[in-house]
Order: structure tokens, then C-alpha cells, then sequence
């Protein structure tokens, strides 16, 4: 089991937080119930006929990814996750490779390029052929690349994708790669 990215602290911090006017009419303070936080994470979780696996994500200010199964169908979402350096909760690449194995989809960040990470390490973010290493070690089906540095052109996010493609082509992979827009939806 993988550790649980957010302590019973966080939790009711963040509850204390929402639930304070005028986002909420009571005051976490003003509750009557004993409120019990779990001290360890689930290791999945259902949602109608959706099974759900949660895992760190590795970034200095942690969070989770998310692995969605439903019918023998997988979709990964892993944003914010930096695959070259382990932050403190965060998990390897080897764990990562695991999670993914063999997913139709996986969406993962691919913020930067090789040459922007050498200033960028330990930031949270990963290099676009690391993702794409990810992917094609897994044997997924389908990379969706997301979480694009906010300065970079279409035209830059293009000849990433291209470089990808180049990459798969060469590899005789089978693998498809996209960039993630808003409103794209995806069939698995």
C-alpha cells in the first residue's frame, strides 16, 4: 500500500476552511459530532461502477493521482507529478511504471523540456519524454501529455508532440500520443 498523501491534520484543515462563512453556514468549530479522521488512506474507493486507486503524487506540495477502472478499462490522471526527483511522499518511477501498467489512457504532466528541467528540478513537474518513457514502459495504450508550461507557444507544444511521434514512430511502438486541450474528451 502506497503512503497516504494527506495526514487526518490536513484534512480537517481543509475542511475547517470550507465549511467557514460565507462558503458554508456553520463553523467547522460549531460542529457537535465527533469527527474521527482515518489515519490511513484507502487503498481504492467505489463510485457507482467506477473503481478508483489513489496515489502520492511526487511534488513539494504532494497531492494525488488518480487511477480510474471501470470494465476492464483503465484511465490514469497523474498531473503535477515530477518523474526525475522523489519529493518527500512521493513515490519513484519503478511505483509509477507499476500504477500504469498497461492503461488505455494516461494523462500525465509534461511541463517541461529536457533543457528547461536542468533549471527547474524539484519544482514538481516532469520533462515531456520522461512521460513518454513512462508511458511506453507500461505499455499504455494512449498518452495524453498535460500540464504544459504556461509561457510555451502552440507552436512549441506542437513540435513536442511531434517529437514524440517521431520518437514512437522510430520505437515501431504502437503507442498513440496526444496534447491535452480543453474540451477534448476521450473513448476507452
Amino acid at each position: 500500500m502506497h503512503r497516504c498523501p494527506f495526514p487526518s491534520r490536513y484534512v480537517e484543515s481543509i475542511l475547517s476552511k470550507v465549511m467557514y462563512p460565507p462558503n458554508f453556514p456553520v463553523r467547522y468549530s460549531d460542529l457537535k459530532a465527533d469527527i474521527i479522521y482515518e489515519k490511513s488512506c484507502p487503498t481504492y474507493f467505489q463510485i457507482g461502477s467506477v473503481t478508483i486507486f489513489p496515489i502520492p503524487l511526487s511534488h513539494p506540495n504532494k497531492g494525488s493521482g488518480y487511477k480510474f477502472v471501470e470494465d476492464g478499462k483503465t484511465f490514469i490522471f497523474l498531473t503535477d507529478n515530477e518523474l526525475g526527483y522523489i519529493h518527500p511522499g512521493g513515490l519513484g518511477f519503478k511505483d509509477y511504471l507499476e500504477y500504469c501498467k498497461d492503461a488505455e489512457l494516461l494523462i500525465h504532466d509534461a511541463e517541461y523540456t529536457p533543457e528547461e528541467y536542468k533549471s527547474n528540478i524539484e519544482w514538481g513537474h516532469t520533462v515531456f519524454t520522461d512521460a513518454l518513457e513512462l508511458a511506453f514502459q507500461a505499455n499504455v495504450k494512449k498518452l495524453g501529455l498535460f500540464h504544459l508550461n504556461q509561457e510555451r507557444t502552440d507552436i512549441q507544444a506542437d513540435e513536442m508532440l511531434a517529437n514524440c511521434n517521431k520518437i514512437i514512430d522510430e520505437s515501431g511502438s504502437s503507442l498513440e500520443c496526444v496534447m491535452v486541450g480543453e474540451g477534448m474528451t476521450f473513448e476507452l
